[in-house]
């Protein structure tokens, strides 16, 4: 009976071996999020995001990088550090500010699974020595450009293009490569902002191939789980659709204000607006900044509707959502801090992470001032 479980993450990959086909949640890694200023704001970014994050939020925002490359780098951990989610992203202007290319990297992986197949020797006796490790992990490379495509006064208009690889692998089982596209758009004015991003437009794919030895496949077959051959799993677009605004506060004080809705096209989800044809999830988020040195950051989203707690007997369903939290600061102009406070499902199940993020703005202290 042990033996049998040091396969449960393996079958959580078991189903690839049917057809291809587009499946819900596909590729889900690549939505938590980038940056712990975008997850505080309740992923709410697509119209505001301006610096080495918007690879992954909308890559058309690269362009608010100016004069020198940026640099940010994010770690956060999840269920009590079993799962592990990494983000690192350069970018670079380049024809003089007037395009910027730009390179992400995404990890999720849980580390230091047990494989315990070898536990029980072929004479009944258990051996811990022969557990194994191994682990599942998830990676996107983002290679990003952006252009400016008309300037003029306080009025900006971009698009920038991503084009990501993707490679998954459980332990030495299973592995997945893939390839996909996301098209980005934004507009600014003076004290606004407008962003449309659409990811994954070429429907990206992951053509998954399986490796296990006659011992893995005589367990896998006495455990009655189906051995899996190669496949294809295909990732539908979405689009995801943003505005954003500046109040002027006075007293150094700003507030930016934006409000996000997300499409998906992959069949019905408990989203505010759900359908088999469509679905849409709104997020809303908030910075309020002081001098632009220090900020204070909120939002929500991942609205979903659920039975309310306690309600055993009218099974009445009300609207929950997922709340975030954070603040940053600037230390020198060219250092950022930025903490976000998260939870991971809902205000109804409690599992809230810490998430710290780091941006350097590489200055070229040699560079002539403009």
């Amino acid at each position: 009976m042990i033996a049998r479980s040091s396969f449960l993450a393996v079958s959580l990959f078991l189903s690839l071996g049917l057809k291809s086909q587009i499946r819900i949640y596909s590729n889900e890694f690549l939505n938590i999020g980038a940056g712990a200023r975008g997850l505080s704001m309740g992923s709410a970014q697509v119209a505001s995001v301006s610096d080495a994050t918007a690879g992954y939020w909308n890559p058309a925002g690269l362009t608010g990088v100016k004069n020198d490359p940026s640099l940010s780098l994010m770690h956060a951990e999840y269920f009590a550090g079993i799962g592990k989610y990494d983000f690192g992203s350069i970018a670079i202007p380049v024809a003089d500010n007037k395009r910027t290319i730009g390179l992400s990297v995404l990890r999720f992986a849980v580390d230091d699974i047990p494989n315990t197949l070898y536990l029980i020797e072929p004479d009944g006796n258990i051996n811990y020595a022969n557990i194994r490790s191994f682990s599942s992990a998830d990676w996107a490379f983002l290679l990003s450009v952006a252009q400016t495509l008309k300037e003029t006064g306080d009025k900006k208009i971009s698009m920038g293009m991503n084009a990501k690889v993707i490679h998954r692998n459980v332990g030495t089982f299973a592995r997945a490569w893939g390839f996909g596209l996301d098209f980005g758009l934004k507009m600014e004015g003076k004290n606004w902002s407008f962003g449309v991003v659409g990811r994954d437009i070429t429907t990206t794919f992951n053509s998954w191939s399986f490796s296990f030895t006659d011992r893995e496949k005589e367990v896998l077959f006495l455990t009655n789980n189906q051995i899996p051959v190669r496949s294809t799993e295909l990732t539908a677009p979405r689009v995801v659709v943003g505005g954003a605004y500046d109040f002027r506060l006075g007293n150094g004080l700003k507030l930016k204000a934006e409000a996000n809705l997300d499409f998906t096209f992959d069949g019905q989800r408990n989203t505010l607006l759900s359908s088999n044809l469509i679905n849409g999830d709104p997020r809303i988020g908030a910075e309020l900044s002081l001098r632009d040195v220090f900020f204070v950051r909120g939002g929500i989203y991942n609205f979903q509707k659920t039975f309310a707690d306690g309600d055993t007997l009218n099974r009445k369903k009300v609207w929950i959502y997922q709340p975030a939290a954070g603040a940053g600061f600037k230390l020198g102009g060219s250092f950022h801090v930025d903490y976000a406070f998260t939870n991971l499902a809902n205000q109804s199940n409690p599992l809230y992470t810490h998430i710290i993020s780091l941006r350097l703005d590489l200055v070229n202290n040699k560079r002539p001032k403009e």
